[in-house]
């Protein structure tokens, strides 16, 4: 069974046991799972349910490994450049994205 969520403006199509890097959002420090209920399409078992746009009653739990301080992990660092020709202009910046690592315990629709 897998489902496709909404958060943070991105969706991610998940199944129970996936770990997945998503939007840093905000929790409590010493939470241990997080719900999201914003979900948009669920299959797999039976009859594929399709929200318009969210399914009603269906939400997505997840767990952190220890707890959320601890599941904030660093994506990979982009270096955007700016850069206009002829005119001794460049200016390179640095950015690195925060993402909450999760694992996808349970799926129910």
């Amino acid at each position: 069974m897998y489902a496709v969520i909404e958060q943070g403006g991105k969706q991610y199509k998940v199944a129970e046991g996936d770990q997945v890097d998503i939007e840093l959002t905000d929790v409590k420090p010493d939470a241990k799972k997080i719900e999201f209920d914003k979900v948009l399409f669920v299959a797999g078992g039976g009859e594929p349910k399709i929200g318009s746009p969210y399914i009603e009653n269906a939400k997505v739990t997840a767990s952190f490994k220890t707890n959320a301080e601890e599941a904030v992990v660093k994506g990979k660092k982009l270096y955007p450049m700016h850069f206009k020709k002829r005119k001794h202009s460049r200016k390179r910046i640095g950015h690195r994205q925060k993402y909450l690592q999760v694992t996808i315990k349970e799926i129910t629709a």
